[in-house]
């Protein structure tokens, strides 16, 4: 588990393909990762670390890179992993550590398609496309992650072509966040919140009990 908030900016420093590589359809990917900032001192491998917002096991570190192994659907249902470049960091949740966020699993649920990303005063507003199928799971004031980053929803938009939903950030989250590198048409990954899940499986399920007259 996570909180969404993102504890450093790393960096993709190498992508290295596994099994027959190019020519095997199913091969993934291995990534080497400078963690930058952040603390790797309590890094063991097999631990969870959320880059991006997709959850990876550590294969191997040595000082402050570390291996991640991605598979092909994994690579296939997320953006952002596939070659060099800043990500969004942060290790997994402990019991007593603060929840700043909310409750991240790490499992990317979509990927949205930003429509807008332009400063407002002093912050920035960030809309985004997201898959009509998550639209039932955006709501004013609800929680959605954006790359790995804990958001609040301003407003949300549904159409024929998805839900679109508005985000502000402030200057804080710019600094401190890949988010800053977002432009229109980027893809994004998208994890919806935990609770809304579980909420929406459980109406869906008594009302599939319920008998039909």
């Amino acid at each position: 588990m996570f909180t969404g908030i993102v504890a450093a900016v790393g960096r993709i420093e190498r992508v290295t393909l596994l099994g027959e590589g190019a020519d095997d359809p199913k091969s993934g990917v291995r990534l080497s990762i400078d963690a930058g900032a952040l603390d790797v001192s309590d890094v063991a491998l097999g631990d969870s670390i959320a880059i991006q917002g997709a959850c990876m096991t550590v294969v191997s570190l040595e000082g402050k890179v570390f291996d991640v192994e991605v598979s092909r659907e994994s690579l296939r249902l997320t953006a952002g992993l596939d070659r060099p470049g800043e990500v969004n960091l942060e290790k997994a949740l402990r019991l007593a550590d603060r929840l700043g966020g909310h409750l991240v699993s790490g499992h990317v649920d979509g990927l949205g398609t930003v429509t807008h990303f332009a400063p407002v005063g002093e912050s920035w507003e960030l809309r985004v496309l997201a898959p009509k199928d998550l639209g039932r799971y955006l709501a004013y004031k609800g929680s959605i992650v954006v790359n790995g980053v804990s958001l609040t929803v301003n407003k949300v938009s549904d159409s024929s072509l998805g839900c679109e939903f508005s985000i502000n950030l402030i200057p804080h989250t710019i600094a401190l966040t890949t988010l800053k590198h977002l432009k229109g048409g980027t893809k994004v990954n998208l994890e919806i919140d935990l609770i809304a899940r579980y909420v929406e499986r459980m109406l869906s399920a008594d009302a599939a009990a319920k008998p039909s007259a």
